[in-house]
């Protein structure tokens, strides 16, 4: 299997980028369907290179970092457009673009693995255990955006220095809202993905279960203090944003350890 379809849904994503930066330019983001369509064209060819790789692998395909990555773009590019128009129109949509292109050009300039279908068969709850977990992964991304939106826009209103994007900013308190909730999902996707698997006795095995509990615990505590709180809006921003570079270097490194 080639990577035409990933290919293309990569170039998607950075015309919608493109198209985003331009709209900003001429501030007229909220009349540019262009950026939708490109996003929408993105997410179609992703779900066909998906499909073709779970075809292949005879599984749900998740069996290698280069995978992981193609599906955590798939899971941010989902929850884009299951978002609202008032997200897909401000800068939080804006932002999606540019972080699934990345996630897909680290995925192409990985080698692809090569898959062949399993001997035994295929552990339906052990499936959906990874499945549910990555599209949480991407509710944490989202929520990393969110944090990074409300920080820059922060700054502008500190600085006074207030850039044409700045009108294109939804206020501080709907951006920690939105931080808040996405945190919320994403946890909540977490828990049904671990419990799909504990149910079934296919619990991570060593290192992997140490890891995913850590991540559960991380996010945990951060909805814990947003529940409470007694926690800042920037505080929990910077918190979203580091919880996630650190759910990422975790995935990096347990796909290393089991590639040992």
């Amino acid at each position: 299997m080639d990577r035409l379809a990933l290919l293309g849904s990569t170039l998607c994503f950075l015309a919608g980028f493109a198209l985003s930066v331009q709209a900003l330019r001429g501030r007229v983001l909220g009349r540019s369907p262009g950026i939708l369509w490109a996003n929408l064209c993105g997410f179609v060819f992703q779900t066909v290179w998906l499909y073709e790789r779970g075809q292949q692998a005879g599984r749900c395909p998740l069996t290698s970092l280069f995978d992981v990555l193609v599906f955590l773009g798939w899971s941010v590019a989902l929850l884009y457009l299951l978002a609202g128009a008032t997200y897909r129109l401000s800068l939080l949509g804006v932002f999606t673009s540019p972080l699934v292109f990345l996630l897909q050009c680290v995925a192409l300039w990985m080698p692809m693995p090569l898959l062949s279908k399993p001997v035994s068969p295929v552990n339906a709850w052990l499936e959906l255990h990874a499945a549910i977990s990555v599209v949480a992964y991407g509710a944490f991304a989202l929520a990393g955006v969110a944090g990074a939106t409300l920080l820059v826009q922060e700054r502008q209103l500190k600085t006074r220095r207030l850039h044409s994007f700045f009108y294109h900013f939804p206020p501080i308190h709907d951006l920690a809202a939105a931080n808040r909730r996405l945190v919320y999902i994403g946890f909540t996707l977490l828990t049904l993905g671990l419990v799909s698997g504990l149910s079934r006795g296919v619990a991570h095995i060593g290192l992997l279960r140490v890891v995913s509990l850590g991540v559960w615990l991380l996010y945990g505590f951060l909805c814990v203090a947003l529940g409470v709180g007694r926690i800042s809006p920037q505080r929990a921003a910077w918190l979203a944003i580091w919880a996630f570079l650190v759910l990422l270097l975790t995935v990096w490194a347990v796909q290393i350890v089991s590639n040992v």
